[in-house]
């Protein structure tokens, strides 16, 4: 994933090219494009379509789309990022995620650059004038989620983000730069957003384990992200133990990012072995809700991890840069909630109409939709995810956090259980949230889940305010001001 464009190089108004004697310079291109290029490209996927004037793409990039026959409006969209001197097809067709585009009912918009941009045809995520929010290929790469959500009438609170190698780096980019736009993302390989500001501090992050706390890390996404507030992305971390190309700590400085971002522990809620030596960690929210999950896989080199076969958690096809492990899309898919339990659908049973919102309190949420023809009942789904069943039109969703967002779809299904597509999407906000008071001593507050501790200091979780020593001796009070929301509140508290 090696970036070797000159980050002050000019751009848009002339191609860039690189001299072709065997200089040392160029011969130190060259092998930094074989180590980190992963494998040339191969003839365009027919089933791939490329898109014109998606928008004034500052960033100089193309636009390569899939959706499979008769998607219905209101699906999830997936954005994929190849790595360097990969291109769109070359993705699409070993990645697996055309399989589950296929299988769950999505969109998948895969944008590409090329040497024009970057010696390597890397995106150029360490670039300044590419990384920040409304610059370059980072707003090129929002202009084709919007094309997108336009044209298939995606659901906007369904779109995610993935990308290997300089694409995973890329993808730390989108989700800093867009948190209100992805719901989620996963960087395979990839480097913590805000890693670095130029080549020479790229090559750093790529290769070294450059070592910040979880607050500096967790600032650098915030201060990318416009003064956006939350609700963050939910994001998956895939990284090879053996990779001698992007040092595997980076793995572990992306947890402590997102981790920190949520305001949630960076000791993992659950741990998981998976197939192909991959050990599953998961890091829940403040509900009990996965946010982040870290999937380490043993021994494996630089790449994507597939795992090519029929089964449904099987994908991809092997190659340079593909290994077989794993298929990190299938375990990607399930996360976001993508696969049939989370709502991807795959019965025939149309869309139920008529979704709304029929009342709210401080913890419940009450919906009503019109019957489908055929159905025998009906998935409710809560942000992607199956939160109840009922056979009748009418649901209430309970155990709610106060004063909270939170979005909703139902499906149909038929009398032998196959789900059909998903309703367009409604939102709902809870009631206000009554603020309640908790004094006890550091050690006390993580115990109950309202603080956590790192580098033996202990953060408010939610406003993650410095509250001192990891100890018995130092008590803080703290008022939770929203659900899982705590500040410091010693000087008083309301009763």
């Amino acid at each position: 994933m090696n970036p070797t464009s000159p980050p002050s190089a000019p751009r848009r108004s002339w191609r860039l090219t690189w001299p072709r004697p065997a200089s040392a310079a160029a011969l130190v291109l060259s092998l930094i494009a074989v180590v980190l290029g992963l494998s040339p490209a191969p003839a365009q996927a027919a089933s791939l379509q490329e898109v014109t004037g998606f928008g004034s793409n500052p960033g100089n990039l193309q636009m390569f789309q899939y959706a499979p026959a008769n998607l219905p409006s209101g699906a999830p969209l997936v954005v994929a990022l190849h790595g360097c001197t990969q291109s769109a097809s070359d993705y699409y067709s070993h990645s697996g995620w055309s399989k589950y585009a296929d299988m769950y009912g999505f969109a998948l918009v895969l944008p590409q650059t090329t040497s024009s941009n970057n010696a390597n045809s890397c995106f150029n995520w360490y670039q300044s004038s590419d990384y920040t929010r409304g610059q370059g290929e980072a707003l090129s790469i929002k202009q084709m989620v919007d094309y997108a959500k336009s044209h298939y009438g995606s659901d906007p609170s369904r779109v995610y983000v993935t990308g290997l190698s300089a694409g995973g780096a890329m993808t730390s980019v989108m989700l800093a730069d867009y948190p209100d736009v992805f719901a989620g993302g996963a960087i395979d390989s990839g480097i913590p957003a805000g890693c670095a500001t130029d080549l020479t501090s790229g090559l750093t992050c790529e290769y070294n384990a450059v070592n910040k706390t979880p607050q500096q890390w967790g600032d650098a996404v915030r201060g990318a992200s416009g003064g956006w507030g939350g609700p963050w992305p939910r994001v998956a971390i895939w990284q090879g133990t053996g990779d001698s190309t992007v040092n595997p700590a980076n793995a572990t400085e992306e947890r402590d990012q997102w981790t920190h971002v949520w305001g949630i522990s960076q000791t993992p809620s659950s741990t998981t072995s998976l197939t192909g030596g991959t050990t599953q960690a998961t890091y829940n929210d403040a509900n009990g809700k996965p946010a982040v999950e870290t999937f380490s896989i043993s021994g494996m080199a630089h790449g994507l991890a597939v795992n090519p076969g029929s089964a449904a958690d099987q994908c991809g096809s092997t190659g340079t840069y593909y290994l077989n492990y794993i298929c990190s899309s299938y375990w990607t898919a399930k996360f976001w909630g993508l696969d049939a339990s989370g709502g991807g659908g795959t019965g025939s049973l149309p869309a139920p109409t008529g979704l709304t919102v029929t009342g709210t309190t401080d913890t419940t949420v009450s919906l009503s939709w019109s019957a489908a023809s055929g159905a025998a009942s009906y998935n409710v789904y809560r942000g992607g995810n199956k939160v109840g069943s009922v056979t009748g039109t009418s649901y209430t969703d309970t155990g709610l956090g106060s004063g909270t967002k939170y979005t909703y779809t139902v499906a149909a299904v038929d009398s032998g259980g196959a789900v059909g597509t998903q309703s367009s999407t409604v939102s709902a906000t809870t009631t206000g949230y009554q603020p309640q008071c908790f004094t006890d001593n550091n050690y006390n507050q993580v115990t109950a889940g309202r603080a956590h501790q790192s580098l033996g200091y202990v953060y408010a979780n939610g406003s993650n305010q410095n509250m001192g020593l990891y100890n018995l001796y130092v008590t803080h009070t703290l008022e939770e001001t929203a659900s899982g929301y705590y500040v410091i509140a010693d000087s008083g508290c309301p009763s």
